[in-house]
């Protein structure tokens, strides 16, 4: 492996066999280096190769007796409340160097390379670009933190939360008995914990149909239409349990879709799914209309996307520095420019236990 080579998350849980999520998780906990370039993160291969040694070592009973036998007062913890800013060196241990460009995104944080080691990484799970204007305002008002994205659906980010996975999840989930977004999918799943749910905006959700229209899609009912070719999300995004409670409201089955259990992970996927003619419809936002082109949007309900962040020892923080950013008129001014966007309800605390 060359010093140049570098890996998605995705291509590093498929060479250690291991989820996603446990890779976050490493990256979260610092034992696997890694840096954000755009909207991915990466890890360069001295570093993935410097943490597979580690492991080895800690595996070996030769690591495990030396660091039995050392006392405690001759280790060092880093200070903070939160158990991943808190990092044990033992004198038979000595650290991995930072790579080139994963020093780079560290000490841009803190402008301080010894402040960049204690920094706690926060992963934030969903896809909107709202979530990345939100990144960069947390980046420059608090120092301490270091974001980083899990681009999971909504269903899936509320389960790896509930499992200490994930620190704040972005989520637009219809409970269609109710026709109230997200709360109750949260109470059910986040049993235990206490939370502070917070508004991100409200958007138009509904059909991408191709260019015209010629299957003169209107609305729900319309999806009852013989031999209609279906771009789908994946199973625990918020489109696919959109288009599942409407199915299920409507009596429509899921089998009469031609296409149904083929998955698209984006909205991006399945506006691009109908543009090309591949398909007739699909479920989604308005703005992956707009960004893919050659499809036309139609419009049938007003989605509430909304936040939801942990309330636990070490979280109060950052958790107050997000609702001054949310609640601020810069950033909903910013979230504003992108047409469709309704931010009159942005910041608002809807739920807290």
């Amino acid at each position: 492996m060359t010093e140049e080579q570098s890996y998605t998350t995705e291509e590093i849980s498929k060479l250690l066999k291991i989820s996603k999520l446990t890779v976050y998780d490493l990256i979260k906990k610092g034992d696997l280096v890694a840096y954000r370039v755009g909207k991915q993160m990466r890890v360069d291969a001295t570093d993935l190769e410097a943490y597979k040694q580690r492991s080895k070592q800690l595996q070996s009973p030769v690591h495990r007796a030396a660091v039995d036998s050392v006392p405690p007062s001759e280790s060092y913890s880093g200070t903070g409340s939160d158990p991943t800013t808190t990092h044990a060196v033992h004198p038979t241990a000595s650290a991995a160097p930072l790579s080139r460009g994963a020093f780079a995104a560290s000490t841009s944080m803190t402008g301080n390379p010894s402040l960049a080691h204690s920094a706690r990484h926060l992963v934030i799970t969903g896809q909107d670009v709202s979530l990345d204007i939100l990144m960069r305002y947390m980046e420059k008002q608090t120092r301490d933190i270091r974001p980083l994205r899990s681009f999971m659906g909504s269903l899936d980010g509320l389960i790896s939360m509930y499992r200490g996975e994930s620190d704040l999840v972005s989520t637009h989930l219809l409970d269609g008995d109710t026709g109230e977004y997200n709360l109750p999918y949260i109470r059910k799943i986040l049993i235990g914990w206490s939370y502070v749910v917070v508004n991100l905006l409200t958007r138009p959700a509904g059909l991408y149909v191709q260019r015209g229209n010629p299957r003169g899609l209107q609305n729900w009912t319309d999806l009852k239409q013989p031999e209609l070719r279906l771009a789908n999300r994946e199973k625990g995004s918020g489109a696919r349990v959109l288009l599942d409670e409407q199915l299920r409201l409507h009596g429509i089955p899921a089998s009469h879709l031609i296409g149904y259990d083929v998955e698209e992970t984006s909205h991006m996927g399945v506006a691009a799914k109908v543009s090309s003619g591949e398909a007739d419809v699909g479920i989604g936002s308005e703005k992956a209309a707009r960004v893919v082109g050659q499809v036309d949007f139609i419009p049938l309900v007003q989605e509430r996307y909304d936040l939801v962040m942990l309330k636990k020892q070490g979280n109060e923080a950052w958790i107050e520095s997000v609702l001054r950013i949310l609640q601020s008129p810069e950033f909903r001014q910013e979230l504003q420019s992108f047409e469709g966007y309704d931010v009159s309800r942005t910041g608002e605390i809807l739920y807290e236990v």
